[in-house]
């Protein structure tokens, strides 16, 4: 039974083609602490079995609402899941990950005790080889419930504080720097169900969390940070974000961040972050744009017959290098618009950044 005396959390989880880690994530999010919850799992067209699983779950607990619907992608998943809460309040969580038993609890008494508009927590990434270990940690529930740090601006901290090395040497100089990090991510947080009144994520993209972040904390007045894990992040290798290099996956990144850019400028609000995302993106679509060109070259003239198939190929290919031409004038375009002291600031961001994550890369993504 659930007590109706505590608010109702509605939990968002699109499930694609995950039965064989979604049970770690339903089982974490069954045995939460706070017990009052609407947990809604959009079945994004899995074809693995995820589907009955998830339907075994509604069947066998009433807090559980099951979605079925056509792969559609993560982004018209998450809507899906958006439109059907019911909840005072709003959580998200991927399909393979784990939340602490105490998530949601902690996440709540931290936003309702600051009135802020958003919570979040600390999350901790984990391998495969680790699932299980990772599961009974959680499920025993956070020993202490972490120190709650209140801060405004959060754009503004999302935008600037994204670089690790200088988060721990402002923590270390007593600003707190560590507790304004967060990224584009919706896991780990806990939101006030209005903050999504005409919001939601651009479907059928790649980069539907970075569209849609900056709109979010450009409406928030403060942020409640915990410090302490209550969300463990399982690290795949075989995942989208670790495997995708098409020149539209990062076409979609630079036109998100074309938007952020707009969104910070407005509100006079240094982009560094969003610098980091476009120029970056930026660059890995001009190259794998003309990679996919010189390949479709090579295809072609090792014998293909079908000339039909070949004419789309090579209309594909025209598009591809056309997108990336105005993404790239764009970008130049934008950049322009900083004053020198913003390029300067956001470009050395961005290198100490770039060094942060060669190590990011290979430390964590290879994680087994």
């Amino acid at each position: 039974m659930t007590n109706t005396a505590e608010p109702l959390v509605s939990i968002i989880v699109p499930v694609y083609n995950a039965a064989d880690y979604l049970h770690y994530c339903v089982d974490s999010i069954l045995g939460q602490s706070h017990r009052n919850l609407e947990i809604i799992l959009i079945d994004d067209g899995s074809t693995d079995g995820s589907s009955e699983l998830c339907d075994e779950y509604a069947g066998a607990d009433q807090r559980v609402k099951v979605i079925h619907q056509a792969n559609g992608g993560i982004g018209k998943a998450q809507n899906a899941g958006l439109d059907a809460a019911n909840g005072e309040y709003i959580a998200f969580s991927d399909n393979d990950d784990i939340l602490d038993r105490r998530n949601i609890e902690l996440l709540l008494h931290a936003l309702v005790s600051t009135g802020a508009d958003m919570s979040k927590a600390r999350w901790h990434q984990f391998g495969v080889s680790q699932l299980d270990e990772v599961a009974a940690e959680a499920k025993k529930g956070a020993s202490v419930p972490g120190k709650i740090t209140v801060f405004s601006h959060p754009l503004h901290a999302y935008q600037t504080v994204f670089c690790k090395s200088l988060r721990l040497l402002g923590t270390a100089l007593g600003r707190a720097t560590e507790t304004k990090y967060f990224n584009e991510a919706n896991w780990c947080r806990l939101y006030r169900r209005e903050l999504w009144d005409g919001i939601r994520f651009p479907e059928g993209v790649y980069a539907q969390d970075t569209a849609t972040a900056c709109k979010l904390y450009a409406r928030m007045d403060k942020v409640a940070d915990i410090d302490v894990n209550l969300y463990n992040w399982l690290q795949r290798p075989d995942s989208v974000t670790h495997n995708m290099r098409s020149a539209s996956f990062y076409h979609d990144h630079v036109a998100a961040s074309l938007k952020n850019m707009d969104i910070c400028r407005e509100a006079h609000v240094l982009p560094a972050r969003s610098y980091y995302t476009l120029v970056s993106n930026n660059k890995y679509e001009q190259q794998a744009a003309k990679l996919e060109s010189t390949e479709n070259d090579t295809t072609n003239a090792n014998g293909a017959s079908n000339k039909s198939a070949v004419s789309s190929s090579e209309k594909k290919i025209s598009q591809t290098l056309h997108i990336a031409q105005s993404d790239n004038e764009q970008t130049t375009k934008v950049l322009q618009q900083l004053s020198p002291l913003q390029r300067f600031e956001c470009a050395t961001l961005r290198t100490i950044r770039l060094a942060e994550k060669f190590v990011y890369d290979r430390e964590i993504k290879n994680m087994r």
